[in-house]
């Protein structure tokens, strides 16, 4: 399951550097697949090809946001989601909508990683 910040997030920022994946940005800023990673480009499988260096739009103008194709919640990483671990009001939560299991987060771990 990806990690989703709520709208009670106070805009701290503390969650942004601790996610290995590059996965957090502040709210209105453009985010791209190759940062934090290793993705030159992503190949979406219906013959979409993105540069990983494309500006794609922000998930939010408001908050703090998670990319959740780009979360893993730390899995190979941390025993925990570090964007949890630090959050001074607890607005780093499961994600219901996005539920994953570990073998799939860990795939997608490599696939960011190139491992």
């Amino acid at each position: 399951m990806a990690i989703m910040i709520t709208d009670e997030c106070i805009n701290c920022g503390a969650c942004e550097p601790e996610c290995p994946n590059t996965a957090i940005y502040e709210g209105g800023v453009e985010w791209t697949w190759g940062e934090g990673t290793s993705l030159d480009e992503v190949d979406f499988g219906d013959g979409t090809v993105v540069s990983g260096k494309e500006k794609q739009a922000p998930v939010s103008d408001e908050f703090y946001y998670i990319v959740t194709d780009k979360c893993t919640e730390c899995v190979g990483f941390h025993e925990e989601p570090q964007c949890a671990a630090v959050c001074p009001v607890d607005c780093c939560v499961d994600d219901p909508d996005n539920e994953e299991e570990e073998e799939t987060l860990l795939a997608k771990k490599a696939w960011m990683h190139g491992e």
